[in-house]
């Protein structure tokens, strides 16, 4: 017989969630291992001591966290997708009837609390890895990626010099007719300060934007799309965004310029849990910020008990000092170096022990003085031969050319850290840590920017950019914890480790004790 379903809404009803909401949600089970009770007293001083009620420091967290799990950047998208979820409803604690905050509300809380409070959670998270046995410290690779902004290419306006607007324009932008005009789309507000509006690059700077903008300039108006700024050549020395001053223009291989924020991400190899992630200018390069990138996630790993050996990254982050900074404070470098590196002149052979270099007819090449390279600021040392050396050499016009007396070279003053890392890189360590690269850091940055909100930053700002990227690694590490927990519970190893771990501590208790006790006794 065929039925028909009658739907009438029942004036009274008995219903609660935690019978709706299955034991396996995931949720549910997130609902039961994460606490964050000490946010309470952590942001008690943010909030005023009278008014209405704001939303729950704990409520906030997680309705933050949800937005990342589900991929969701808008705020008005997640409250709504979070009212229609039965199993959110009962993460976050509210029950069917309660109407949720105002998504205006949460990005107002996002902007009232500090940095600080963001790395709080993240760390608290980390620490639950470390308990648990995901995280063994010992290798951390390192790796960075474009995040794109939220602000447009259309509303860049150009930086101005102290001379006229004019003048400047005449003689600095000659892409087409459209840049001596208004902007295509006008900002709604100037958030810049005067430093951001003014040219700080040198004439030299300018003469080469000059000259690229020319090449750019014979044919940019006929171009497709050639009504987007991010068509033209622009750069962050001649170009700032009214939106998002923090934000820069940077560009990857094939792609179109974008206004982004750059990612530095640190992930372990041994489970792929995310130990460390900030923001910084796009701008930037990475071997300029590694050291704060080492700084910070050492102190962090030894807060947790845990001791770095290996730090792994790619070649963008390869520098002489780079090396001698992590050698300093006892870590191996796994970062192959730049192509340009050389060692010295092309079958010239360095002589350590007297810190000279043999030229190919068996002359020796004295060390002169250290000096710093004024077009990249590096540390450089200089080799000079004296004019006596070189008369009567017969590879003479080969050697130093038409014009030169005697042979003048400089090497980084880090010669030797290069090699030390040069040989480790190359090392069957090394071949293996390159592969572990590839297969740690590089597929967390493509779940974090696919999967878990970090395609596009929602805010505004440098810091609120560094929140952003720290709710999506703590969605991440939530994620992998949940994961590892669960294979645990099915496998019974986590069972089997926790029951033997006291028998094995007093094992070796007992026997260090033994050993002390035993030459006593023989006396």
């Amino acid at each position: 017989m065929q039925g028909k379903k009658d739907y009438q809404e029942k004036l009274f009803n008995s219903f609660q969630l935690s019978e709706r909401v299955p034991e396996d949600n995931f949720y549910r089970r997130l609902k039961g291992v994460l606490d964050l009770d000490f946010l309470y007293p952590l942001t008690e001083g943010h909030y005023g001591q009278s008014g209405q009620k704001s939303i729950d420091p704990v409520v906030f967290f997680k309705l933050c966290l949800v937005g990342y799990l589900e991929n969701i950047i808008s705020d008005r998208k997640l409250m709504e997708h979070c009212s229609m979820r039965l199993d959110i409803l009962f993460f976050i604690g509210y029950d069917i009837d309660e109407e949720l905050p105002w998504h205006s509300t949460i990005s107002r809380t996002r902007q009232l609390f500090p940095e600080a409070v963001f790395g709080e959670v993240f760390t608290k998270v980390l620490a639950m890895c470390v308990e648990r046995g995901m995280v063994s410290g010992h290798t951390q690779a390192i790796d960075s990626a474009p995040v794109k902004a939220n602000a447009s290419m259309d509303t860049l306006e150009l930086k101005v010099p102290e001379e006229e607007l004019e003048s400047h324009l005449h003689k600095v932008r000659h892409i087409s007719a459209m840049d001596r005009e208004k902007p295509h789309r006008k900002s709604k507000g100037d958030r810049s300060d005067k430093g951001q509006r003014n040219v700080t690059a040198n004439k030299k700077e300018l003469d080469a934007i000059k000259g690229r903008n020319k090449k750019w300039a014979k044919d940019q108006d006929q171009r497709p799309g050639a009504g987007n700024k991010g068509s033209k050549y622009t750069s962050n020395k001649t170009h700032y965004s009214p939106t998002d001053p923090d934000a820069r223009i940077s560009v990857k291989p094939g792609k179109a310029r974008k206004l982004n924020y750059l990612s530095q991400l640190s992930v372990d190899t041994a489970h792929h849990v995310i130990t460390d992630i900030r923001a910084y200018h796009a701008d930037g390069k990475d071997n300029q910020q590694l050291p704060d990138i080492v700084k910070r996630l050492k102190r962090r790993l030894w807060q947790q008990g845990l001791v770095w050996e290996n730090c792994v990254a790619d070649t963008g982050y390869s520098s002489g000092e780079n090396y001698a900074m992590l050698e300093s404070i006892g870590l191996k470098s796994f970062i192959p170096p730049h192509g340009t590196y050389k060692g010295g002149p092309e079958n010239f052979v360095y002589n350590a022990t007297e810190d000279h270099y043999v030229c190919p007819q068996g002359r020796a090449i004295p060390f002169t003085k250290v000096f710093n390279d004024y077009r990249t600021g590096t540390k450089k040392k200089e080799y000079r031969a004296s004019k006596k050396v070189c008369t009567g050499c017969p590879i003479r016009e080969r050697c130093l050319g038409k014009s030169a007396q005697e042979k003048k070279f400089s090497v980084t003053y880090f010669r030797a850290e290069y090699e030390r890392n040069i040989q480790r890189v190359e090392s069957p360590q090394g071949r293996y840590m390159k592969g572990k690269r590839q297969s740690t850091v590089e597929p967390v940055f493509g779940t974090l920017t696919q999967f878990m909100g970090l395609r596009k930053i929602n805010t505004i700002g440098l810091g609120q950019a560094n929140k952003c990227m720290h709710l999506s690694a703590i969605a991440y590490n939530l994620k992998k914890y949940l994961k590892f927990i669960e294979k645990r519970s099915k496998s019974g190893a986590g069972q089997l480790a926790l029951s033997t771990l006291p028998k094995n501590a007093f094992m070796l208790l007992f026997g260090a004790l033994e050993k002390d006790i035993k030459p006593n006794l023989q006396c």
